[in-house]
Parts: structure tokens; sequence; C-alpha cells
């Protein structure tokens, strides 16, 4: 029974396009909610461009999921937005777990917010020195099972990428 509902819904163009919705509502939700409200972790900037990619493939995969469009062409589309905003948070995070993993004496050094550079810089700027990393970012403030919130979410990421790519397998282009 089980194997039969995976088979015929879950793995499927929109049943992946709803898992990925899913996915990305509860990996908001627990970045927001229990690490933000509760464990009072405030996002560095590169946790904060993970966010965005993260938002970015969430709205795509709910637009597939919603219109569950029946041209290949479209679903292509849509999963290729959602893949490309996976793309943007597992780089960012393979990026942020390299800086965590730096020897100490070549950590950057801490510099203004985030905030200050959205409204000081020019926005190609701003990418460059969140790019760069900070001290802040080489922090490591909380750990479940010994892995650090961007290893973590660099796992998470990459699950999510080859729930894209098999979503975009099916197309099914005739």
């Amino acid at each position: 029974m089980i194997v039969s509902f995976l088979t015929n819904k879950l793995l499927h163009y929109r049943g992946v396009a709803g898992v990925l919705t899913v996915a990305s509502v509860v990996g908001m939700c627990f970045a927001y909610f229990y690490l933000q409200g509760v464990q009072k972790l405030d996002p560095c900037p590169l946790c904060i461009f993970q966010r965005v990619g993260l938002i970015v493939m969430g709205i795509f995969a709910f637009l597939a999921f919603l219109f569950n469009p029946k041209r290949p062409l479209v679903r292509v589309l849509l999963m290729l937005g959602a893949l490309l905003g996976m793309l943007w948070s597992v780089g960012v995070a393979a990026r942020h777990v390299w800086i965590q993993h730096l020897p100490p004496d070549q950590v950057p050094s801490c510099g203004p917010g985030l905030d200050y550079w959205m409204d000081t810089l020019p926005i190609a700027q701003v990418f460059k020195e969140v790019f760069k990393g900070s001290g802040e970012c080489a922090v490591i403030d909380w750990t479940f099972l010994g892995f650090s919130i961007p290893e973590m979410s660099l796992a998470f990421f990459g699950v999510l990428l080859l729930l894209i790519v098999w979503a975009m397998r099916q197309a099914k282009f005739p």
C-alpha cells in the first residue's frame, strides 16, 4: 500500500514538487522559529543568503505543485528555477562550511553587518563582501550530532537538489 502510494503519487512530478515545497517551509520554520526564536541565534550574512536560495526553490516548487503544468517544457522551466535557487544555496553553504574549517589565523576578520552593507554599498559590492565571509560566519554557535548549521544545511540542500533533478526527469518529454 505504501509502496503503491509512493510510486503513484509522491515520486511523480507533482508529488516531488509538493515535497520540495514542504521542505522549503519546514527548513525556513526551523531556521526562523527554532534557531532564531528558541536558540536566539542571529543568522550571519551567508546564512541569510542560503535562506534566499531556499525561498526561491520553494516558490518555484510551489508554483509547480499548484499549477501542475501538463506541458513538459513548462514543468522543466519551473524546476529549473527551483534548481537555480538550490544551486545557489548549495554553493553558499559549501563556502560557509569552507570558512568554518579554515585555520583560526586565516579566518576573515569581522566586519559590519549585512544591514550596513545593504545601506551603504552597491549590490555587487555587497555580494563580494558577503562571499568573502567574516569572522561571524566562521563561528560555530550550535551543533547537532557534531555537525554545524552550515554542514547540516549543505546536506539538506544536497537532498533537495537530488529531488529537483528527479522532478525534472519526471517532466516526461515525448
